[in-house]
């Protein structure tokens, strides 16, 4: 039966699952008919390059399946690796371009390839506009008028003013990206009797930086509830990534009631605003040391707001479904559907 709108759904990470999932949500709730096919899970390979060909062609026999099957009015690709080889024009919705996150030998073929489906694409949406900062000014100039800006939905999971039990928190996923090891040195000077750091997503340390050390437990894949159950009992969320191309666990973590401490990273950071304008000790600058890191983590312990469990969530509202689903029913559908 024909579709309003076809989403090609790349579904390589959990957080990307739940970002596909939730836009879909939207899309439904703003009264349109849409199908989503998600490329079939791949092998790790050894590179970048790749990785992206392995489920840019995934997604393309994902994308060919469904547009023969729902006759779309409109295609929306989840991912500039989704758009790479399609196979037929459609909308793009990203966290940010391989101009940003691919640099060097990691993006050789996919970079020209990009500037040429961002130029062809007739909406571009963005999680955040930040995103086409990467592209340069002249580029990012040439594409604004075809972008609508459409983060992520994140709500809170559940009541944020429970006991917090938990000391402090970090998503473990693609650990050198997110800085596990600056994460893990600044929370041996931190750490106090009995106080643990959880990491989530792993299952174990990774090669140069385990066995765990006392006051660290890796909690292995988590579902979406069980990893949220934990994010409204800890603290602290602390990360130091060395990129950040949106930030939905820490989104997650202001939107559940943590303190959020991180480095201020390059890329589209949605959570850099929310996480200074509740207070600016927690954010550092760019590669700041363990040393400050560890301050910055015992202020979040010791020294909180006590009104956080209100102001974490308020802080993120604007993620909230209610406003994505505003942005999509009124500035996105016009402009896919005409």
């Amino acid at each position: 039966m024909p579709k309003d709108v076809l989403l090609v759904a790349l579904g390589s990470t959990a957080g990307l699952r739940r970002a596909e999932a939730g836009f879909a949500a939207s899309l439904a709730r703003a009264g349109v008919s849409v199908a989503t096919v998600t490329a079939a899970p791949q092998r790790d390979v050894r590179t970048l390059m790749a990785t992206d060909l392995v489920w840019a062609l995934a997604a393309r026999r994902a994308a060919v399946a469904g547009i023969a099957e729902h006759a779309p009015r409109a295609v929306v690709y989840s991912t500039v690796t989704a758009a790479l080889l399609w196979p037929r024009p459609g909308a793009i919705r990203f966290d940010a371009p391989a101009a940003g996150n691919r640099p060097g030998r990691h993006g050789l073929w996919q970079r020209p390839l990009e500037r040429r489906r961002l130029a062809a694409a007739p909406l571009l949406l963005p999680h955040d506009a930040a995103a086409l900062d990467d592209l340069g000014p002249a580029a990012a100039a040439a594409l604004r008028g075809r972008v609508v800006a459409v983060p992520i939905a994140v709500d809170p999971s559940g009541p944020a003013d429970g006991v917090r039990d938990l000391a402090t928190i970090t998503y473990g996923t693609n650990p050198h990206k997110k800085g596990l090891d600056r994460v893990l040195a600044a929370w041996a000077l931190a750490r106090r009797p009995g106080e643990e750091l959880l990491v989530a997503g792993i299952d174990a340390l990774p090669d140069g930086l385990g066995p765990a050390p006392e006051g660290v437990r890796c909690t292995g894949m988590l579902d979406a509830a069980a990893y949220r159950g934990l994010l409204r009992r800890a603290r602290v969320f602390v990360t130091a990534p060395r990129r950040e191309d949106h930030g939905l666990a820490q989104l997650e973590a202001l939107a559940d009631g943590c303190a959020l401490v991180t480095t201020a990273a390059p890329g589209p950071y949605a959570a850099l605003p929310a996480a200074r304008a509740l207070d600016p000790r927690w954010v550092l600058p760019d590669g700041a040391g363990a040393d400050a890191l560890a301050a910055a983590i015992r202020t979040a312990l010791d020294d909180p707001p006590a009104d956080l469990a209100v102001r974490g969530p308020a802080a993120v509202a604007e993620h909230g479904s209610a406003a994505i689903d505003r942005a999509v029913a009124e500035r996105v559908l016009p402009r896919l559907l005409g």
